[in-house]
């Protein structure tokens, strides 16, 4: 992993600009959505920044950029037409520990902005570590077609809500049980109705517990779709060998991951409410198929 993500706090950052153009004002869309301190410095401005600076968003310098200006701040984006300028400064920036893009010259940068879906709270950032662009936008255009714009509002809505939720329901472990019986209810709108499965989520704290079987003749590629919701509300992951790094980068991070039980500490769990998967070869699988008959085997293709 060359690029490691990171959601970056944005209040009281110091952000640099140097350019103005078309390039740069792309940059500034983005960038003034956030809570960043902006400066833009740049002999010729586009209109779409100057609309910015007109509007008091922005710290506008008219002028020659000089070394001084590389001080102070945490970012700095170049996207001038100089290539000469751009890699003095990114030389300069680097050197005295700042953070620097330099746009179409990604064996300058210290960080890479990715395409991003924006809904409000909900913020996902798609990256192609520089590679295909073009894919990272067709990839951000189907998520923004299949996330409804409603989001926004309901991630505001729950925001408002923690406290009450916390308060009322001080066990981490039912206010768990809440919010997944909240979500499944509600899905992933806003309407009239949003909150009425809040108030109804209050009455379903009773968790089913589950189990969950793949054998390691399984190809963790293959599995289908719908087994992706089922692995990241798991609490335990059983397994007497080291998980697949695809199968591990699928389930609940803070899930427990200890080996295998027995059939009897299996049952305890399921009682308890627990959901649980168990990870080992087909001979195992098949002696827990038996014993429990309602756990679900998951395959190639299949639930």
């Amino acid at each position: 992993m060359q690029y490691f993500p990171l959601f970056v706090d944005t209040a009281k950052l110091k952000v640099l600009l140097i350019g103005a153009g078309e390039v740069a004002s792309r940059k500034l869309d983005l960038l003034a959505r956030t809570e960043a301190c902006i400066s833009v410095v740049a002999l010729d401005v586009s209109s779409e920044v100057q609309a910015y600076a007109d509007k008091n968003r922005i710290s506008l310098a008219l002028r020659t950029v000089a070394d001084e200006d590389i001080a102070d701040v945490d970012l700095i984006y170049l996207a001038t037409a100089d290539n000469e300028l751009n890699t003095r400064l990114a030389h300069l920036a680097t050197e005295r520990g700042i953070w620097v893009n330099v746009v179409d010259r990604p064996d300058l940068c210290r960080f890479i902005t990715p395409s991003i879906v924006d809904r409000g709270r909900l913020q996902i950032a798609i990256s192609t570590a520089g590679a295909a662009p073009v894919f990272a936008r067709e990839l951000r255009s189907r998520l923004e077609s299949w996330l409804p714009h409603s989001l926004t509002d309901l991630f505001d809505f729950v925001a408002a809500r923690r406290k009450e939720v916390q308060d009322r329901l001080p066990a981490f472990k039912e206010r768990k049980l809440f919010w997944e019986h909240f979500f499944r209810a509600n899905g992933d709108h806003f309407d009239d109705r949003t909150e009425q499965y809040y108030e109804e989520s209050f009455q379903n704290l009773v968790s089913v517990g589950e189990i969950l079987l793949i054998d390691d003749k399984t190809s963790i590629a293959m599995l289908p779709i719908a087994a992706m919701p089922l692995m990241q509300k798991l609490d335990h992951i059983f397994a007497n060998e080291v998980l697949p790094l695809t199968l591990n980068e699928l389930v609940r991070r803070d899930a427990t991951r200890a080996p295998l039980l027995s059939m009897d500490e299996l049952t305890q769990l399921l009682n308890a409410g627990k959901r649980s998967l168990v990870y080992a070869d087909t001979d195992k699988i098949a002696q827990l198929k038996a014993q429990f008959p309602q756990a679900k085997h998951l395959k190639s293709g299949s639930l």
